[in-house]
């Protein structure tokens, strides 16, 4: 047994020595120490001595045992601080070195815009109304109004999924929804993209709306106006003022186009490339909700009368911050989008 021992012992040596990690020293512990190790081989062993000299064998075995653990442990507080004072090395910092600045992201321009006119609106006891994105003829068209032949319906200006599916041309199937399944008089507005087959200065394939309902008794184109009137004041001055131009629209009766005056000249006019010298600029249409229109959803029109009205968020983002192309809100121009960080 002395010569077997003294032989583990030189195997060993070899081993520990060449112990750089902890990995290492857990294939140590495995080949000497653990169950199926060397050092159990040797006690399982004793069975073949005779019955007086196995406690002096056994003995010297577990002596042997106890000096190979302390020499593992030994090892293995050692290779832990190795492992610790490369860890420090690898994660020093030179606190001489001048920090990385982290620049602080900001909210679209059009999110802006968005958040704030449904601030106003919930002032006003407006519900906010989230609307699909994804609409069939009934509710896009033809619930509002739009017989089959108009030019809205064409190919050019909708993107069809199906014959008879398609991305929303505007958020007006909101108000049918609404209608459907809201018991009135409520007050509601929603939000949300649209999808139209344009692409220009002024236009995109996909841009934001926002849309809303008025349903309840006797309301009429005065209430519209001094609703769109407190709107236009808290989207840009106290200032502002509104004006009504008679319009068309197949899902209101009479409809309007409304005007802002001009937030660049103050409603002057003069020499202003903004407003063409006019003083006034459209941004958004409305007008009292047909009377179609509210029978197709089941109501009495006799009794139930509406208001609607709808804008564009970009169009109104670009107005209150001087922008003159579309396509820079969604250009990811960081030089452009940095300007709005607050």
């Amino acid at each position: 047994m002395k010569e077997k021992l003294r032989a583990c012992a030189a195997q060993i040596d070899e081993a520990l020595a060449a112990v750089t990690c902890g990995e290492d020293l857990k294939q140590f512990h495995a080949r000497f120490l653990g169950k199926g190790g060397v050092i159990t081989a040797l006690m399982k062993e004793l069975g073949s001595y005779p019955k007086e000299e196995r406690p002096a064998v056994g003995q010297m075995i577990n002596s042997f045992k106890e000096e190979v653990l302390a020499r593992f442990k030994a090892m293995e507080s050692e290779v832990a601080l190795r492992e610790m004072q490369a860890k420090y090395e690898r994660e020093s910092v030179d606190i001489t070195m001048p920090g990385v600045a982290h620049s602080v992201g900001a909210l679209h321009p059009t999110s802006l815009i968005r958040a704030k006119l449904c601030e106003v609106f919930a002032g006003m006891g407006f519900r906010i109304y989230e609307g699909r994105e994804i609409e069939d003829d009934y509710h896009n068209f033809t619930a509002l109004n739009t017989p089959k032949d108009h030019p809205a319906r064409d190919k050019q200006d909708t993107f069809y999924i199906e014959d008879d599916v398609m991305l929303r041309t505007h958020t007006s199937p909101g108000q049918i929804h609404c209608l459907e399944t809201m018991k009135p008089p409520f007050k509601v507005v929603m939000p949300g993209k649209v999808f139209r087959c344009d692409d220009d200065a002024t236009h995109a394939p996909m841009f934001h709306q926002i849309e809303g309902l008025v349903i309840d008794r006797h309301v009429t184109l005065c209430d519209l106006q001094g609703l769109l009137d407190t709107l236009a004041k808290a989207m840009f001055t106290d200032d502002t003022k509104t004006r009504f131009r008679p319009s068309y629209f197949p899902f209101t009766e009479p409809s309007v186009e409304v005007d802002v005056s001009c937030c660049e000249c103050g409603g002057t006019g003069e020499g202003c490339r903004l407003c063409k010298g006019t003083g006034w600029i459209e941004i958004l249409g409305g007008g009292v909700v047909n009377r179609r229109v509210i029978a197709n959803c089941g109501l009495d029109p006799d009794e139930w009368t509406g208001l609607a009205f709808g804008a564009g968020l970009d169009r109104i983002g670009m107005l209150k911050y001087g922008i003159n192309n579309i396509h820079l809100l969604y250009d990811g121009d960081k030089s452009v989008l940095r300007q709005f960080k607050k």
